[in-house]
């Protein structure tokens, strides 16, 4: 079940702060990132953010969050994270299929590090293509992919 997550309720907002730092522990790793800005974000940054999350959960434990920035006419992929324990189970997929589904955009961008091959992998079995990479200040390559639909009137 995907439902948006009410983040501004601290214990929700502690849930999703829970997941991000166990999933993206194991992105660090992958990446060899020893500065991974991701795992620096708090509870109160969680708290107090303006973008929208939604979460998966198989009977009473979250197990993915897909935190999206709408804008005009397109959709950024802020976050899309997966409890390890629930890793290759297609959740990452029911995440990304529920935004294409729920929310209509032109344009939808997402990025992550060039060495995240799960990551890069789903991203393209979904049809984004990459548009840039470029070096960060904290050492990881990061990609950046766009995905374009044709809205029917």
């Amino acid at each position: 079940m995907i439902e948006k997550i009410d983040h501004r309720n601290p214990v929700l907002a502690e849930e999703v702060y829970s997941i991000f730092q166990v999933s993206y522990a194991v992105e660090a790793k992958l990446l060899n990132a020893v500065d991974f800005p991701p795992l620096k974000r708090s509870v109160t940054d969680f708290l107090a953010s303006n973008t929208e999350f939604y979460g998966c959960w198989c009977e009473q434990e979250m197990t993915g969050v897909i935190e999206i920035k709408r804008e005009e006419g397109s959709i950024h992929i802020q976050s899309l994270v997966v409890a390890p324990t629930f890793f290759r189970q297609g959740i990452a997929s029911k995440l990304l299929a529920f935004v294409f589904t729920m929310f209509q955009a032109m344009i939808y961008t997402v990025e992550t590090g060039v060495g995240n091959l799960p990551a890069t992998t789903l991203y393209k079995k979904f049809g984004f293509k990459e548009v840039k990479q470029w070096n960060t200040d904290h050492g990881v390559r990061k990609v950046k992919f766009r995905r374009e639909v044709c809205l029917e009137n």
